[in-house]
């Protein structure tokens, strides 16, 4: 299982306590995705941020629901293998 997060970079000059919006997802449960592509779309601090597949997997869980915030860390979605 591997662990789908907002990557560390976009949250550096971010204020502690900032919490993103999970703008949509652009798959679903059960989806075969391939590493690289875009599972869905996050804003922070006006920007918005693509959420990337690290590897290659089938979407196990989507642990965030669009149009829901989240913040630093946390666990948006899992593949599997």
């Amino acid at each position: 299982m591997t662990d789908i997060v907002l990557d560390d970079a976009v949250w550096a000059d971010v204020e502690e306590g900032t919490e993103a919006l999970l703008q949509e997802w652009q798959v679903a449960v059960g989806d075969k995705v391939e590493s690289g592509d875009v599972l869905g779309v996050a804003e922070l601090v006006k920007t918005t941020h693509e959420i990337l597949a690290p590897a290659a997997g089938t979407v196990a869980r989507l642990a965030v629901a669009a149009d829901d915030t989240f913040g630093r860390g946390v666990v948006l979605a899992v593949l599997e293998a």
